[in-house]
């Protein structure tokens, strides 16, 4: 795997577990009890991306080590997965 390829790879498990990461530890300003005047009761009580940005590399960090490890020292690849679905001829 090439650098600009695994780079690729990392790019979009990081955006995966962007998404998958961003709920987590969200109040919203209902929680609190103080609601901003002309916004939702839902809406969020402040930002924390940082917080997200951070645990996304982490998680993507160690999500990527371990594919690294399956492709890299294990010898695993795509035509190691077996098969679900029956081959009908």
């Amino acid at each position: 795997m090439t650098y600009i390829s695994a780079f690729a790879v990392y790019l979009i498990i990081w955006w995966t577990v962007l998404f998958a990461v961003l709920p987590f530890g969200l109040k919203t300003q209902d929680d609190d009890g103080e609601t901003v005047l002309g916004t939702v009761s839902s809406a969020p009580r402040g930002p924390h991306m940082l917080r997200a940005v951070i645990w996304t590399t982490i998680v993507s960090a160690l999500i990527f080590g371990f594919l690294l490890l399956l492709t890299r020292y294990f010898g695993l690849s795509i035509d190691d997965i077996p098969r679900v679905i029956p081959d009908i001829r």
